[in-house]
Formats: structure tokens, sequence, C-alpha cells
């Protein structure tokens, strides 16, 4: 009972402050104010998905999800949207395997082959009723949701700004920040000194006495903050809390077979958009690409000695990561200490074979072949 009291009154204090948010006006001599409510209001979110101390009684069922593939996709939207449907579409066209071992699980529908990745799809269910207070299941979904590449949060074309805004609301209050490259500001804790604030940029919002009040709020009295880009309060806030993930996501458009050709040319300008029929299977291919886009995923293909490479089963690396040393450690980490050279075909090389060492750092569709010592 205590929890849930705790609980309550942690939810009646965040409803209180985003009141005050709300009534306050912005200028500037308010901003400071309103940069220290938003880091309490971020203190409190927080608190609310991870509870204090003590194993606080069973986490309700198991909801963890065996990373399998390439990469995750994770698909968010109110019931009815048409969720289920274009999952099973698309697994179902493009799936190998649908029956799956776990049982306790709702949300594993399947894994798709798309140009030789294998990607999971995971359905998220219930993120929406008030999953970033703490109701329902809603922290273990959120968790998976957080190690996903990337989330397609599906909209009723009918009824699309409404939803979106919830949703999106819901997947900042988890620390989701969707389509955003992380602030570009640095932060480093010190054990003395006070607070050092240095600008490389003209500032519209942050100022010294804003950042030493979202600072006190955290009880940091002594870092370096450099501000590289026009950063608000949250950035600020996001940088200290330091637990933000940062994942593209696509906006699905469901049920376009209910509007006319001329909406629909409008949704096409919708940046992060794309419109589909789950039903009558419309407009897949475009989803499947635009989600391959947003993947950032790269194809490398092997080739064993004296034959021809293998391009049916490429070894997929995410972007960052596509040096031959990363290759190696994909496929087995003993790989590593065997590696004499190796010899790669394709766009990152001057000439087809190239002999690299492990630094070397490959493009989409090269060719590699490995020498052992």
């Amino acid at each position: 009972m205590r929890v849930t009291s705790y609980k309550m009154s942690l939810l009646a204090k965040i409803a209180e402050i985003e009141a005050e948010m709300a009534r306050t006006q912005k200028n500037k001599a308010t901003s400071n104010h309103l940069g220290l409510l938003k880091a309490r209001l971020a203190k409190m979110r927080r608190e609310l998905i991870t509870p204090k101390g003590g194993s606080g009684g069973g986490t309700g069922e198991g909801f963890d999800v065996a990373k399998t593939g390439d990469a995750r996709i994770g698909f968010v939207g109110f019931p009815s949207v048409g969720k289920s449907t274009l999952l099973s579409n698309l697994a179902g066209v493009y799936s190998e395997v649908a029956a799956y071992e776990f049982t306790t699980l709702t949300t594993v529908p399947g894994v798709i082959r798309y140009k030789g990745a294998k990607i999971q799809l995971l359905d998220l269910p219930g993120i929406i009723e008030g999953a970033k207070d703490g109701k329902g299941r809603g922290r273990q979904v959120i968790a998976v949701a957080r190690t996903c590449n990337l989330i397609l949060i599906v909209l009723d074309v009918l009824k699309p700004l409404g939803h979106k805004k919830l949703i999106e609301h819901e997947l900042e209050g988890f620390g989701i920040r969707l389509n955003k490259k992380p602030p570009n500001i640095g932060f480093k804790k010190k054990d003395k000194g006070g607070i050092n604030f240095t600008v490389t940029c003209p500032q519209s919002e942050l100022d010294g006495d804003a950042v030493k009040s979202i600072l006190a709020e955290y009880k940091i009295h002594n870092a370096d903050i450099t501000l590289r880009s026009d950063s608000t309060a949250d950035d600020l806030i996001d940088v200290v809390e330091g637990n933000r993930v940062y994942i593209p996501c696509i906006y699905v458009l469901n049920k376009i077979d209910q509007i006319s050709i001329e909406e629909l040319d409008i949704i096409y300008k919708v940046p992060h958009c794309v419109p589909i029929s789950a039903h009558s299977r419309w407009n897949f291919d475009d989803l499947l690409e635009k989600m391959w886009d947003y993947l950032h995923l790269v194809r490398i293909y092997t080739k064993p000695k004296g034959q021809l490479p293998d391009y049916t089963s490429p070894v997929v690396l995410p972007t960052e990561h596509t040096a031959v040393e990363d290759f190696c450690l994909k496929i087995h980490k003993s790989l590593l200490k065997e590696l004499k050279y190796a010899l790669v075909w394709g766009a990152s090389v001057k000439h087809n074979p190239q002999k690299v060492g492990k630094d070397h750092v490959m493009e989409d569709e090269d060719v590699i072949q490995l020498v052992k010592k």
C-alpha cells in the first residue's frame, strides 16, 4: 500500500508542476524558474519509472524479448489503428517464422528478411495508457521500447494528430527522443571549482544563472558545461539525466483506402511519414524501403577462398561500426586473434581487391575475404 501512496503523491506532484508550468508566462524573467520546474519534473518522472530501492514485489510477468536478428523495430499505436493487421501482413508476406517459443510474451509477432537482413518486429502493447506514470505493464514495455533501433508509430489517417501528440508525449516522458540528435553540450562533473560555463555560439534561452539553477536542482555545484549549439533547458536536462535514448521514428498512416487522392498528396509531404493500407497491403514496399533507410544498416558479403561471394546471407552491421574489426567480432570474437589481414572488394577500397587491416572501414555491399595467420 505504501508504494501506491508514494506513487500517487508523486503523480500529484507531477500534475502540480505541470499546472504551474502551464500557468507561468514564458519570458526572460521567468525562464530560469521554468527551467528549474522542468528539471524537477524530469527527476520525478525518472523516480516513477525506476522505483526506489528494495525488491518491491513482483514486476508482473516477464517482458524481456530476446534480441534476434540484426535490428529491432517497435510498433506503437492506439488500439484499433491496424497495428496487428500491419504486423501480420508484413510478417506474413516476408516472414520466415511466425510461431514463436515465447508463450508468456505478447509481443513477438515475427522476424522479416529484407535485403538479407533479419529484422525483428515487436508490437509494444499498452504503451499508451499512462505507461510513463508506471501504470500497468508500461514499465517493462518501455524497457523494450528503449532497445529498439527504430520506432514505428501507427496512426489512423482519419485522426492522426491527436494520437501522434499523445504517443510522442508518452515516449518523451520515459526518455525516448524521436528523430533527434543528442544535444551538443559538454558536461563534466568535478570535485571542486564551482560551475564553469562556456558558450561557443549565441544562446536564445540559456544563460549562466539558468544553467546554475538547473544544476542546483540536481545538487551539482561543481561542473564544466560547454554549450556548442543553441540549446534549451530541456536539452541541458537530457544531458544531465544522461539516460536518454535517441531513436529514429517513422509515422505510419494507416487506412488510406478511406481518403481521397488530394489528401494523400498532402500526407506525402509530411516528414517521416508513410501512408499505407495494412488491410489492402498498399504501399508496403515504400514502408520497407523507408524502414531500411532509417535503420542505417550496412551489408557485407563474405567470400570463402577460391569461391564466389555469398550474396544470399550478408553480415549486417550498423553504419557507425563497419570496420573489419567489428565484422570479425560479429561473427565470433576469436576471429580477431587469428586475423592476419583481409581482402576487400567494393566501394571502400581504391583497387579490387585491396589488402586491409582491422581498422579499415567498409561500405554497403562490400565483399570481404579474411586471411588467417
